[in-house]
């Protein structure tokens, strides 16, 4: 299954904040925000929604293509995603602006400050997904991830008129799309993917209640942190699966796509749903006992140990015939 993954690519700066931001606040000065926090340590990652999902595909076996725009500082990145089998030669290169930016400060209790330069990312609205089809060949699904607005939208449309299957996963641009914006990215997708906090933000910018939108989807699939992950479709019961629990979280950035990685690579496969997600979570789980959202690693046995320890062993026979490329 060829599998495009559309959104940004970007450079993440992660800084660890020693104490708690709330404690920083002050509840009758909240329209005046003047703030700075003490970081104890700097880490330069690799990063970017579309990169991260496609990082967590390759090295899960498939071959991703990756459509994006960056800057002409990519070049070791590129090299970086080729080593671990993402399709690169569909990423567009800026000529005069950098590669986007993400800076991410963490506090103690795990809450997040973070900005996002876009950059070069702005471009992303010149890529035609036709041209990347006529490169690499007939897509069978195209997820559409946080991107330059225009390029989110382009994507959609040139999905449905080349009759592409496309996933919707909007996140992070929920805020600034405008109600038709938000409707013509997710009507007629395969999936929808959301966070808890992103499915009440979507269902209050597009108008749409739950239901609504149900019928609009083939699934939706909602992460709820420690929580787990729940997926819901028209006329079926909701499918609820946990998540893999994590002794001491080094760092939470990248788990939502690591999740879409695994769920993804999962699906692409054709194992049941819920075995699809318990790999998701999984992956999810790994990526938590690292900085960075690359720099985790997979190994079979591990992932499946995490797989068998958290939900049993129903869905590792599903399972371990597609992960035998780990080591």
């Amino acid at each position: 299954m060829r599998i495009a993954v559309t959104g940004s690519i970007a450079t993440d700066h992660l800084m660890t904040f020693p104490g708690w931001f709330t404690e920083q606040l002050l509840a009758d000065r909240l329209d005046r925000v003047s703030l700075s926090f003490l970081a104890d340590n700097l880490e330069v990652r690799r990063g970017g929604v579309a990169a991260n999902i496609a990082f967590g595909l390759g090295v899960l076996g498939l071959r991703p293509v990756l459509v994006g725009a960056v800057g002409s500082d990519f070049e070791p990145y590129r090299i970086w995603l080729k080593d671990h089998g993402v399709d690169t030669d569909s990423v567009r290169v800026s000529e005069s602006l950098h590669t986007a930016r993400f800076v991410c400060t963490t506090d103690r209790a795990q809450n997040q400050i973070a900005t996002f330069y876009a950059g070069a990312m702005s471009e992303a609205r010149e890529i035609d997904l036709r041209d990347v089809a006529a490169r690499a060949g007939r897509l069978d699904l195209v997820l559409v991830s946080p991107d330059d607005p225009e390029a989110m939208l382009r994507h959609t449309r040139t999905c449905r008129e080349l009759g592409i299957p496309f996933a919707a996963d909007p996140s992070q641009q929920l805020a600034r799309l405008g109600r038709d914006e938000v409707r013509e990215l997710v009507d007629g997708a395969r999936r929808l993917f959301t966070n808890e906090y992103e499915a009440a933000l979507l269902v209050e910018r597009s108008g749409w209640s739950e239901a609504e939108l149900l019928r609009r989807v083939g699934s939706w699939v909602t992460t709820h942190g420690a929580a787990g992950v729940r997926i819901h479709g028209e006329g079926r019961e909701p499918l609820a699966v946990p998540a893999v629990e994590v002794a001491g979280v080094v760092d939470p950035t990248g788990v939502g796509d690591a999740f879409r990685a695994g769920f993804l690579a999962g699906t692409a496969w054709g194992v049941p749903e819920r075995c699809a997600a318990q790999l998701g979570c999984a992956v999810a789980a790994t990526v938590l006992d690292y900085v960075g959202t690359q720099e985790y690693r997979l190994h079979r046995d591990p992932l499946l140990d995490r797989i068998r320890t958290t939900y049993g062993v129903g869905c590792t026979a599903s399972l371990v015939t597609h992960l035998r490329g780990l080591s």
